[in-house]
């Protein structure tokens, strides 16, 4: 859908420089590059990343039906964690079309469970997996190549185990370290301009990956910590950024995963941890996890899902990975929901 660049959620002086340089609707942006638009707008290509990324949220869609959302809903599986208990609450896992958060201090796990989905959403399909592809953008330098070896390893193992007929036997001849690591594309980006700019290109990097399910950020709040002394840029950069998440989710049927820092919230003379980058950004996702110690245990928790119930299991890091507690140190709680917490 065509929309008219003065429309778009960019600062005003921004928005005057695209309208004189002749750029009057968001349908006279795209196809540009930042390096492109930039020298014919004569802005920054820090402007001109921020204009292309608004064009490209404010498109919108073609209206469907609830039929047919429900339908491509059905038609993709979720990537389970392997933690049983956790894929029970989330209705079977990570859910395709979506953008989900995981929110955590840090330690916690929420890198471990990003890897552990790179290597299952590669799962053959006969074993209930997708056979998918995982774009992994790293922000922090936290990617571990050892540790993603030997999480693949595992799970080569447990699916060589289930294999019981010929079609299973067959996949697990293809299924294996080398091929999950070769099926894994990583991305580092230093700043949020880095950023941004990956995720322009992300639309035809993905067209020419048609088996792709996954992408990772870890984690969306680090490359904006240089920008606290400018909430302004920061609430519209991360207002695109979201939007184009969700865009991407949907318009290419791939699970959305970014991780999220915690910070302090002082109200009322008291002290509360909350997820980092403002209740705005909480909209982003349609499911937001909260990994967090309980003493020496570790709980995930359910605190935002339109179509779960809150919940809380526990969970651990073995050296195979995103794994259930030992079964006598299970803790679970359900609850009916009230109101998602944010």
């Amino acid at each position: 859908m065509r929309r008219p660049v003065s429309s778009l959620s960019l600062s005003s002086s921004l928005k005057v420089k695209l309208v004189r340089a002749g750029f009057q609707t968001t349908t006279d942006l795209q196809n540009l590059d930042p390096e492109t638009l930039s020298a014919e707008a004569s802005i920054s290509q820090q402007e001109a990343l921020e204009a292309l990324q608004a064009a490209r949220a404010g498109e919108g869609a073609a209206s469907v039906t609830a039929l047919e959302l429900l339908q491509k809903e059905e038609e993709f599986r979720s990537i389970v964690t392997f933690s049983s208990q956790l894929d029970d609450a989330l209705g079977g896992g990570i859910p395709v079309g979506k953008v989900s958060e995981i929110c955590g201090a840090p330690g916690v796990g929420k890198t471990q469970l990003c890897l552990q989905l790179a290597v299952d959403v590669q799962v053959p399909q006969c074993f209930g997996g997708l056979g998918g592809q995982v774009i992994f953008v790293d922000t922090e330098g936290s990617f571990q190549l050892q540790r993603v070896t030997d999480l693949a390893g595992a799970a080569v193992r447990h699916c060589s185990l289930l294999a019981e007929d010929e079609e299973q036997r067959v996949a697990m001849t293809t299924f294996s370290v080398e091929t999950i690591l070769s099926n894994i594309f990583l991305v580092r980006c230093h700043d949020y301009v880095e950023l941004l700019a990956e995720l322009h290109l992300l639309p035809d990097f993905l067209r020419g990956k048609p088996k792709l399910r996954l992408l990772v950020i870890d984690s969306v709040a680090f490359p904006f910590l240089r920008l606290h002394d400018d909430l302004s840029q920061r609430t519209r950069l991360l207002q695109g950024l979201g939007l184009q998440l969700i865009a991407t989710a949907t318009g290419h049927n791939i699970a959305v995963v970014i991780t999220n820092h915690m910070s302090t919230r002082l109200g009322g003379g008291q002290s509360q941890l909350v997820p980092a980058l403002g209740d705005i950004w909480g909209h982003a996702a349609s499911i937001r996890l909260l990994l967090r110690w309980e003493e020496s245990r570790r709980l995930a928790s359910i605190v935002k899902s339109p179509g779960h119930m809150d919940a809380t299991v526990q969970y651990q890091i073995t050296c195979e990975g995103f794994r259930d507690a030992d079964q006598s140190e299970q803790l679970q709680r359900k609850r009916p929901r009230i109101q998602n917490n944010q």
